[in-house]
């Protein structure tokens, strides 16, 4: 577990939210994503099942502000690589998407924004000269927003892929 007792409970104080704690909580790329995910979460039930009444504003805004030094302070651990997938995530919600998404760029670029095949730039491979000259996250955005267009959904464009023998 990457959290003890009181982070799950939501009583850490702002003296324990300290940039060292959020280190620890941070050591790994693993570590790092279940970070992200649980405060995802518990801001999205913050919002959804309680009504906005002060406290619940006080706790999201206390997650909130762990998310901003959690992002300003990374782990020493984390490539950029992981941070991609922890970009890519944060776009994606659904996590069996997310991992279609993750398989569907793994093969086409290895996570590489500078990768090239031909004509194909970047993370996924596009044709489009404007997009080799994106950085990583604007070629996540970009690569989103095609398979949603073209495909409906990031798993969808993985079974066209695995179908079509490209994987």
């Amino acid at each position: 577990m990457w959290c003890h007792g009181s982070c799950i409970d939501g009583r850490y104080s702002m003296n324990e939210l300290s940039t060292d704690t959020i280190h620890r909580l941070c050591a790994t790329p693993k570590r790092t994503l279940n970070v992200a995910t649980y405060l995802t979460h518990s801001v999205r039930f913050i919002l959804a099942g309680e009504p906005l009444m002060r406290i619940a504003r006080m706790r999201c805004l206390m997650l909130l502000g762990v998310l901003c030094i959690a992002n300003a302070s990374p782990a020493e651990a984390m490539t950029n690589t992981d941070a991609l997938k922890l970009y890519a995530h944060s776009r994606i919600i659904d996590y069996k998407q997310f991992q279609c998404f993750n398989r569907l760029i793994t093969a086409e670029s290895s996570w590489r924004i500078d990768a090239r095949n031909g004509s194909h730039h970047g993370l996924g491979q596009m044709r489009n000269d404007r997009y080799q000259n994106l950085d990583g996250y604007r070629q996540i955005d970009w690569s989103l927003r095609y398979v949603k267009i073209r495909y409906g959904s990031s798993c969808n464009a993985w079974r066209f892929f695995e179908k079509n023998g490209y994987s």
